[in-house]
């Protein structure tokens, strides 16, 4: 893709037809400084239905589902409702006032988990599993940290102490695994399974999102951001495995084991909400241009749009199905996918921004 052809945002567009959080981020991210209704916005996002649903099932303890890190229900896993790191997660994501009480509660319970508080609650839905050995409770509060430096970068904790201490250990762990020849064969048998080799800390879907929100961290550690980039533009191992924590395999959801991009041989993503997401991070830390999948995905979905920048693809009957739980905390953002318009305002919306991350000249209609 010639980064220097301007990508046309179709603010206007997006305006009428975007439903609240896209017109917000629209008007916030893509238009020209000194907009004017963005506080109007903001209240309407407050008030929007998707923003309300999640709001609801938070307890006064700031805690949503039970649980920590789940997204989907799972019998096996004891998780009943989407947790509290993918709510908090969304909300941002939705542009959700950042002085809102659901902020104000679960901020406390997030910086309370970068402590080294060995309180067991704090393991949530892997209480029981944390029992199993002090190697598997202190794995378990490293991802849980893990996750809630990430929610807490992405929501604007940018220079807080806590934040970038915790950051830096994170970015450190990855660094040494990306530089070990454990990032060219992480894997170890255990029995008759493959898993994840103990000794290994690659990059998940929480750490590459860390890294994207924070800009002071990428600059003071600008060639460990350039290997990741390298790392996750590299094909992706196909090999099965799990990571084995005490006595059980979890299913590596978030790890990121290379490329997260799967595509065919014409540029056409698996997972459109997935694709994008991962294009819209690496484009945070300066490598969508160097991923071939992503040149791929982006050059295929902008074909597609018309000539004000709307995507508008042949025959589509319905809107992009996501089937990762990564991609939950952004997808959808317009509140009803069922209709024309909102099959394709998401699509729409996060061409423009993927444009402006990579530089590119923009255009308005």
């Amino acid at each position: 893709m010639d980064l220097s052809t301007a990508h046309r945002v179709p603010l206007s567009w997006l305006a009428e037809h975007g439903g609240e959080s896209i017109r917000l981020r629209a008007l916030r991210e893509l238009a020209p400084p000194g907009q004017a209704g963005l506080e109007a916005l903001e209240a309407a996002v407050a008030q929007s239905k998707t923003a309300l649903s999640i709001i609801k099932k938070q307890k006064d303890t700031g805690i949503w589902g039970g649980n920590l890190l789940g997204v989907t229900p799972s019998v096996r896993d004891g998780i009943k409702d989407t947790g509290t790191i993918a709510q908090y997660r969304r909300l941002v994501q939705l542009g959700y006032p950042r002085t809102g009480r659901a902020f104000k509660l679960a901020d406390r319970l997030l910086f309370r988990l970068l402590s080294k508080d060995e309180d067991p609650g704090l393991l949530f839905e892997h209480q029981k599993l944390g029992k199993d050995t002090p190697l598997a409770a202190e794995w378990l509060r490293d991802l849980n940290r893990e996750a809630a430096t990430c929610a807490l970068a992405e929501s604007g904790y940018h220079e807080d102490p806590r934040i970038r201490g915790s950051a830096h250990k994170i970015a450190s762990a990855v660094s040494a695994f990306l530089r070990s020849p454990l990032s060219e064969n992480p894997y170890q048998r255990h029995g008759k399974a493959t898993i994840l080799h103990p000794e290994a800390h690659p990059p998940t879907w929480y750490s590459l999102a860390m890294i994207a929100a924070l800009p002071n961290l990428q600059r003071e550690r600008a060639g460990f951001t350039e290997r990741l980039g390298q790392y996750l533009s590299s094909p992706a191992s196909k090999r099965a495995y799990t990571v084995q924590v005490g006595r059980k395999g979890l299913k590596p959801t978030m790890v990121l084991l290379g490329d997260p991009i799967e595509t065919d041989s014409r540029g056409n993503a698996k997972d459109i909400p997935l694709a994008l997401l991962a294009i819209e991070l690496l484009a945070r830390i300066g490598a969508a241009g160097a991923s071939p999948s992503a040149q791929k995905v982006l050059s295929r979905l902008c074909s597609e749009c018309d000539d004000n920048g709307v995507w508008h693809p042949k025959k589509l009957t319905a809107a992009p199905k996501a089937t990762h739980p990564a991609s939950y905390i952004c997808y959808p953002l317009h509140p009803d996918l069922k209709s024309p318009d909102g099959r394709i305002a998401d699509v729409t919306f996060r061409l423009a921004l993927i444009a402006k991350l990579m530089g590119r000249p923009l255009e308005y209609s």
